[in-house]
């Protein structure tokens, strides 16, 4: 009698742990998705996306108010469209800019809105027109590289730079 009440406090708290697990799950991956109903969806043509993923979230001022709903390549433009939904308690201007950010060095990537001025705001399936693109980090490296590459190709050329003059002789004028 004694080894199963035994047995069933253990499962009762093994049941409670995966609880536990699954509630932190979820509470993690930001399953808080905003009900469809109370949304309205915008989309965006990008250049480069870099890592944005679907259900990345969408911010403004630094305050989530959406999430990407859908990323898709257009054959015709060769850019990437992305689709989102905006809470319908944030309306935005017709000349609001869309970028792609990142948040800290290596974190995740999501799309900052700025709003714009304009007197008309966008409506269900409303297109943002002036986006700026991902930075990818491979590229700025190797931009820097280039550019100190063709730095160090000029001096070499007599392009009248510090490396070429000649230097002073203070310590030889002894």
């Amino acid at each position: 009698m004694k080894r199963g009440l035994i047995d069933f406090w253990v499962g009762l708290f093994v049941a409670a742990g995966i609880v536990a697990l699954l509630f932190l799950a979820f509470k993690v991956s930001s399953t808080s998705m905003l009900v469809a109903s109370d949304t309205y969806t915008l989309s965006a043509n990008f250049e480069n996306i870099g890592g944005l993923k679907t259900r990345a979230p969408i911010k403004s001022s630094g305050v989530v108010i959406g999430r990407v709903t859908g990323i898709i390549f257009d054959p015709h433009t060769y850019m990437a469209k992305v689709s989102f939904a905006i809470d319908k308690r944030y309306q935005f201007s017709r000349d609001t800019s869309a970028a792609i950010l990142t948040s800290g060095l290596l974190g995740e990537q999501y799309i900052g809105l700025e709003p714009g001025a304009d007197d008309r705001m966008l409506e269900e399936g409303g297109r943002i027109t002036i986006t700026s693109s991902a930075v990818v980090l491979e590229q700025l490296i190797s931009r820097f590289l280039f550019s100190k590459a063709q730095e160090g190709g000029n001096g070499a050329e007599g392009g009248g730079t510090a490396a070429t003059e000649p230097k002073s002789n203070h310590a030889v004028e002894k």
